[in-house]
């Protein structure tokens, strides 16, 4: 993804960020339904200027998730079970292959978040192989977002859904939903400044099972 200027800004955020969640009912234990959780403002290695060729970049790094505790985990543990997905940029990536030591892997389901209630018998689970394949993956509308570059603007496809095997080897189904911050996407119009100052925030929602099955 090409950038035409910036004025290089360093933004008062750490690495991390802040984030917010929020339930879609209050069930406490498995013997209840599981809950639709919307996680916002996840940083994916905010953007810190523009390389000669024009690409923007960061600083490398992933930021890794845990869908069962529905947190950011530090990068630190990056190396454990701990996170199940990493974000940089618009790419993902799982817990598994040569990403992590976890069992994770995903595939992109083509469907509606609210009809996929059982992962389908014959799903094959991918996992990363970095940096040549991953689980989900990445390009203009090959995994979960298209680059629309005469505007500059990166925005999810409608109907794709991740479908995530965790590192410890339950399931997960996940939509993105933004990358700009505050869950809302630029307009068009304006500047390429804007644009890169407030893209690489997620907001998405996701359900995870906690007893192992593949049921949502």
């Amino acid at each position: 993804m090409k950038m035409k200027t910036m004025t290089v800004a360093v933004l008062g955020i750490a690495l991390l960020g802040t984030y917010a969640c929020s339930k879609d009912d209050n069930s406490g234990n498995t013997n209840q339904p599981i809950q639709t959780v919307t996680a916002s403002n996840i940083v994916a290695d905010t953007i810190l200027g523009i390389a000669p060729s024009g690409q923007p970049y960061g600083s490398g790094k992933f930021t890794f998730f845990s869908l069962e505790r529905n947190t950011v985990v530090p990068s630190s543990d990056s190396a454990t079970n701990k996170w199940d997905i990493g974000f940089r940029g618009t790419t993902i990536i799982t817990n598994s292959g040569n990403s992590g030591p976890g069992q994770g892997g995903a595939f992109v389901f083509i469907g509606l978040f609210d009809d996929l209630l059982t992962i389908p018998a014959d799903s094959v689970f991918r996992v990363d192989n970095a940096p040549s394949s991953y689980a989900i993956p990445t390009g203009s509308n090959r995994g979960w977002y298209v680059y629309n570059a005469p505007v500059n603007l990166v925005t999810p496809v409608p109907g794709r859904v991740l479908v995530i095997r965790t590192a410890t080897g339950k399931y997960a189904k996940l939509e993105i939903l933004n990358y700009y911050r505050g869950g809302v996407t630029p307009a068009a119009t304006a500047s390429d400044d804007d644009k890169l100052r407030n893209q690489r925030f997620y907001t998405f929602r996701y359900r995870f099972q906690p007893d192992g099955t593949k049921t949502f």
